[in-house]
């Protein structure tokens, strides 16, 4: 279903921006697929005057253009043999990107003479196969516009995806209806004014299987001129992808995607009597609009007069009955064929058709009439001609039904306690008729177009639907096992969630032995005699490792050696070492070289560093529950880190892990091509997480949130962490995110300092603050990071 966004304001009277509404149809159920904006790449083509055209000096093909522009004039060397002075065509100025090719257009010299832009053709805009001449506009055409905006592309086209069960929605007015019941904006009022008929209708109708076609309104129209449809009716169905046919096709289409009504409009001039309604007989045969020629059997809808079948009720019309330029006179069909049938037939005989799609989704059976008057003002407005009364066979169905909606089952069914009277106001919104009962209870009665509610389910899911999903708070399912606690603790989990968390971040989990040699060891502060293999499996295996790391290096260059180097590797497991009571420790390590990023033009590989590892270490570490905000990075690492480019994680005294790039003289003892980034975490160091207090469920605050920055000047060795700790220590509830987008070291400085700056995100959850609040809060901030680093604010 596609729309425009000023065709979607004809029905819904709205300011809000093109963005909430697409956030407010995903949250009502419909999946907003594309938001295409048609004139993207077109803004820089222009209206302009051909003010003389000129044979160019020394080429016969060529004509020398003075054109103007709305801004001046510029002269323009041009190819095309419609180019003569007094046209109007469309400009571009040198520096615009052609849609076709993609080509800059530059400003050049052809043949001695110079070209500052272009006359375009249709082809090179993309918007058609025409490369003879160049687009000729009206000369009512306003030098200077905007060409997308003169030939009805600058508006923006929203592809929605509409649930099966909401043929409401397969018109443009059933989104407005939508919107407007939740709140943004109001429904403007549909003129179904009855068009008077001037005489009766010389053909009838009837209808002889109920069940086909419950309903069939006819008119007759005469002194009809079908020429092609009006400018802005050929372009609201181009936006969507439609084809303008005629004046008389074009309304038919118009209906159907504005206002979910499909119709068929036959030539009345070459009907043969009557209009009967009937299931097909057999040998019947139908050829169709498409061109095809269809078999029909029992099972299918037909509409025919006495010279057989001449439409497919619901699915197609017929090619003998079709509208021309000729048609002067018609009958409009407005009906109401079986789902069922519908879809059926259309399966059978593989038509797809936008008729079809809408009639075996379920119409509305109460605006059949207000349809058909609506088509008829139409026709009559662009067409002229006159109107018969409306010829009528058969009957609207009787849709009215009540289902009542308990107080409480907004909350037992959905979740969420919505109050009784909120509850009235969405389902009147949406059009239903609703009573209060005694003790809060609603009686309610869908609206004809809401042929999907069915029953009380389907009311709570309106409510919950309108009232926002979002608004559901998260509540946990009871256990499904008799287990009165989980079957690990968190500490025996953490060696998974470690695992998971750096494969979800790229890197490739190996598994190696727990001994390397002697000379490894001592590379990474091991091999010490009581770890030392008296019995080895190998000569350079005969030591217990002291790290991870030896490994994983010598995997990561294993894998250069065969051709890949960009490695990003990571293993669990324990690590021994003579300074712990159990002479083992659990620990998670990795390693990243080569590039990070695979090889692209816009973004350009990159070795990896100490960001990149000291982002692995963190989620490592956030993953078991570690207190991420008091971990504390010192710059001692082990003396395998390269110095001045790593660091260490402690938190109080207990280190945590390291990470940063390996020093030179371990890669070269390894063997290894720098740079290698690397990390170690030790999950035996980190504290078991406390048991938290239960926390509302997070919900959007719908206050916007507010940015403020700050610099600060600073002692150039005071660690960044300092500074962001002491403005996270600054009223936690109200502060969202901080984080250092800017390190200054240079001229404007004194000397020994350096300029750290941090952006402070602040989200209100139950009031907009003040100015006085907001100002109040920096100064609190401003204070508490003077006192705990000794900076000042920067001026």
């Amino acid at each position: 279903m596609k729309t425009t966004l000023a065709w979607l304001k004809e029905h819904l009277d709205t300011e809000a921006p093109l963005d909430a509404i697409v956030d407010r149809l995903i949250m009502l159920g419909h999946e907003v697929e594309g938001v295409e904006n048609r004139a993207a790449g077109l803004e820089p083509f222009t209206v302009a005057s051909v003010v003389s055209a000129e044979r160019h000096p020394n080429a016969d093909r060529l004509k020398v253009c003075v054109v103007d522009t709305g801004n001046g004039q510029v002269q323009v060397v041009c190819g095309a043999s419609n180019a003569h002075t007094g046209m109007k065509g469309v400009f571009a100025p040198a520096g615009t990107v052609i849609p076709r090719t993609g080509a800059l257009l530059k400003e050049t010299v052809i043949r001695g003479v110079t070209s500052r832009g272009m006359l375009c053709s249709a082809y090179e805009l993309g918007l058609g196969d025409d490369r003879e001449g160049i687009i000729e506009l009206p000369q009512d055409a306003p030098v200077g516009a905007p060409y997308a905006s003169l030939i009805g592309l600058g508006d923006t086209v929203l592809d929605i995806k509409v649930t099966p069960n909401r043929a409401d929605c397969l018109g443009v007015r059933g989104i407005a209806r939508d919107l407007a019941a939740a709140g943004l904006g109001r429904l403007k009022p549909l003129d179904k004014t009855p068009v008077p008929g001037c005489f009766r209708s010389p053909i009838g109708i009837a209808i002889k299987d109920r069940t086909a076609c419950p309903l069939f309104l006819g008119r007759h129209l005469r002194g009809l001129h079908n020429g092609p449809s009006p400018a802005w009716l050929q372009n609201k169905l181009e936006a969507i992808g439609l084809r303008p046919i005629s004046a008389l096709v074009d309304i038919t289409n118009l209906l159907t995607f504005d206002l979910d009504r499909p119709l068929h409009v036959f030539d009345a001039g070459r009907l043969a009597g009557d209009l009967t309604v009937r299931l097909a007989r057999p040998g019947e045969t139908l050829l169709a609009l498409n061109g095809q020629e269809y078999a029909l059997d029992p099972e299918i809808t037909v509409i025919a007069d006495c010279a057989g079948v001449q439409s497919l009720g619901g699915v197609i019309g017929g090619e003998e009955t079709a509208c021309t330029e000729a048609t002067t006179e018609v009958l409009i069909e407005a009906a109401l064929f079986d789902p069922v049938r519908t879809a059926a037939t259309g399966r059978k005989l593989n038509i797809a058709s936008d008729a079809r799609y809408r009639f075996e989704r379920g119409l509305d059976p109460a605006f059949v009439r207000d349809g058909l008057e609506i088509a008829t003002r139409l026709m009559l407005d662009l067409c002229g001609g006159e109107a018969s009364e409306i010829i009528t066979a058969g009957a609207v169905p009787d849709w009215r039904r009540r289902y009542v909606l308990r107080a409480e089952r907004p909350a037992s069914l959905g979740g969420l306690h919505v109050p009784h009277q909120e509850s009235a106001a969405i389902l009147t919104a949406l059009g239903c008729a609703v009573e209060t009962l005694a003790g809060g209870d609603l009686s309610v009665e869908p609206p004809s177009w809401r042929g999907d509610i069915i029953g009380e389910a389907d009311l709570v899911e309106e409510v919950l639907r309108i009232e926002g999903y979002d608004q559901i708070p998260a509540v946990p399912l009871e256990r499904a096992t008799p287990l009165s606690r989980p079957a690990l603790k968190p500490v025996q989990r953490r060696a998974e969630l470690v695992r998971r968390t750096l494969a979800e971040r790229g890197l490739t989990e190996g598994m190696t032995f727990s001994f390397v040699s002697a000379r490894e060891a001592e590379l990474f502060g091991g091999a010490k005699p009581e770890l030392r293999l008296i019995n080895p499996i190998s000569a350079d295996l005969d030591a217990m490792r002291p790290s991870l790391l030896p490994a994983l290096v010598t995997a990561a260059r294993r894998n250069a050696d065969r051709g890949f180097p960009d490695a990003a590797l990571f293993e669990l497991g324990p690590l021994y070492r003579d300074d712990t009571p159990e002479g083992q420790v659990l620990a998670a390590a990795g390693v990243r070289s080569g590039r990070i990023g695979p090889r692209h033009w816009r973004m350009p590989a990159r070795e990896p560093d100490l960001y990149d590892v000291k982002a692995d270490a963190l989620a490592a570490l956030a993953a078991m529950g570690a207190p991420a905000e008091n971990i504390q990075i010192t710059a001692d690492p082990p003396s395998w880190y390269h110095p001045g480019r790593a660091g260490t994680l402690r938190l109080g005294p207990t280190v945590l892990g390291a990470f940063g790039g390996l020093h030179p003289a371990v890669l070269e003892a390894l063997d290894a091509r720098p740079p290698i980034a690397a990390f170690e975490v030790f999950l035996d160091a980190v504290p078991a997480p406390r048991a938290a207090r239960a926390k509302p469920p997070l919900r959007l605050s719908v206050f916007q949130p507010i940015e403020r920055d700050f610099a600060f000047v600073l002692d150039r060795d005071l660690p960044a962490e300092t500074l962001l700790r002491a403005a996270r220590s600054i009223d936690r509830k109200l502060v969202s995110e901080i984080r250092l987008f800017d390190v200054y070291q240079g001229t404007g400085l004194p000397e020994g300092k350096k300029s750290l700056a941090i952006t402070v995100v602040l989200q209100p959850q139950e009031r907009t603050l003040t100015e006085a609040e907001i100002e109040g809060f920096s100064k609190r901030l401003i204070a508490q990071v003077e006192k705990a680093t000794g900076g000042k604010l920067r001026a």
